[in-house]
C-alpha cells in the first residue's frame, strides 16, 4: 500500500516539545523528527494560552519555517471557543468571536481556527474573507465551516432533537471532519459511524497529540492544567481526557489492524489545504512504514 507523506494538521507537540512554549531549534529538531516517520509536513497547533504568550508562539514558529519547508502555518485552536465544551482549554483566556479580538493575534501564518460558530460576532465572515480554513470545535453549534475539529470530542453529541455538533458533521457531505482514531478518544462503533456517514474524500485523521507523545515524561503542564500520562491516555486532575499520546503513522496501524483504515484519509488533507505531496510512504502488511520515496530524489 503506497500513501503520500502524512500530513498532521492537528497537534500540539510530540518528543517533549510543546509549541506553546518550544523555542525555535525546538521546533526545528522535531520537523526533522517527525520527517524520519513519514510526516512530511505539520500545522503548529497552539492552544488556548494569553494574548501575550500566543503572538509570542506565532513569531517562534514562523522563525522555525525559515529554517524547515515542513512547517505549513499554524492551527489556532482555543481563545475563541464556547466555556460549556472547554475540555482541559482555560476559559480565563476566552475572547468574544469579534474581528477586533482576532486582530489581537493576527498573522498571515494562521491558517486554521478552531472555533464556537454558535458564538459568533462577526469573525467568521473575516476569517473567511482571509482564506482561513474555518473549524467547529470545542462548541454546541454549527455554522459555515470548512471542518469539524475532533468530531465527537468537545462537541455535543448525535441527537434526535435541535442542533448538534457532531450530527453536523456526519450529515454535510460538504464539510471535512477530523478524527482521532487512537483507540482512546472514540469507540470502535463511533468510528464505524463515522466512517460510514462521511464522504470518503472529506475524512482527514489527526492525531491532536501532546508534547508528552514519545517522551518520558509522564507529568506536565499543559494548557495550564496539570495531564498526567498512564501509559496509554493523558487525562487532567479531573478526569478529562486531554489529546493523543500518538502520531497518525501509529492511529494508520490501529485502524489498518481493525479493518478501517483507507489511504484516502491521508491523501485528503492534501486537497483541503491544496497542497502537492513532496513523497510517499509505502506501507507493508502489517500497516508499518517500510519505506520513505522523496520526489526530490527521484
Amino acid at each position: 500500500m503506497k500513501t503520500p507523506f502524512i500530513i498532521e494538521q492537528h497537534f500540539h507537540g510530540a518528543y517533549g516539545v510543546d509549541f506553546n512554549k518550544a523555542g525555535v531549534d525546538d521546533i526545528v529538531w522535531l520537523s526533522e523528527k517527525l520527517s524520519e516517520i513519514g510526516i512530511g509536513g505539520f500545522f503548529p497547533t497552539l492552544v488556548t494560552d494569553s494574548l501575550d504568550n500566543l503572538k509570542r508562539q506565532i513569531g517562534v514558529i514562523k522563525k522555525a519555517s525559515g529554517f524547515t519547508n515542513k512547517i505549513l502555518g499554524i492551527h489556532l485552536e482555543g481563545v475563541f471557543i464556547n466555556p460549556l465544551k472547554k475540555g482541559i482549554h482555560n476559559p480565563e483566556h476566552f475572547l468574544p468571536l469579534t474581528v477586533e479580538n482576532f486582530k489581537k493575534i493576527e498573522d498571515e501564518f494562521i491558517k486554521i481556527v478552531t472555533l464556537a460558530p454558535e458564538l459568533d460576532e462577526g469573525l467568521i465572515g473575516y476569517l473567511k474573507s482571509s482564506g482561513i480554513k474555518i473549524q467547529a470545535g470545542h462548541c454546541v453549534g454549527w455554522g459555515e465551516v470548512d471542518c469539524a475539529t475532533h468530531t465527537f470530542n468537545a462537541m455535543s453529541g448525535v441527537t434526535h432533537r435541535g442542533v448538534s455538533t457532531a450530527l453536523a458533521a456526519l450529515i454535510n457531505d460538504n464539510t471535512y471532519a477530523e478524527i482521532i482514531a487512537d483507540g482512546v478518544h472514540v469507540s470502535d462503533d463511533a468510528l464505524k459511524l463515522f466512517f460510514k456517514s462521511k464522504p470518503l474524500d472529506k475524512v482527514i485523521l489527526i492525531s491532536d497529540a501532546l508534547p508528552i507523545t514519545y517522551s518520558d515524561i509522564k507529568e506536565t503542564t499543559f494548557a495550564d492544567s496539570k495531564i498526567y500520562y498512564d501509559g496509554n491516555k493523558a487525562i487532567s486532575e479531573d478526569g478529562t481526557i486531554a489529546g493523543s499520546t500518538k502520531l497518525i503513522p501509529e492511529i494508520v496501524r490501529i485502524l489498518g489492524k481493525k479493518k478501517m483504515f483507507h489511504p484516502q484519509y491521508i491523501e485528503n488533507v492534501y486537497k483541503y489545504h491544496n497542497i502537492e505531496p513532496a513523497g510517499e510512504i509505502i506501507w507493508n502488511d502489517e500497516f508499518e512504514i517500510e519505506d520513505l520515496v522523496n520526489k526530490k530524489n527521484q
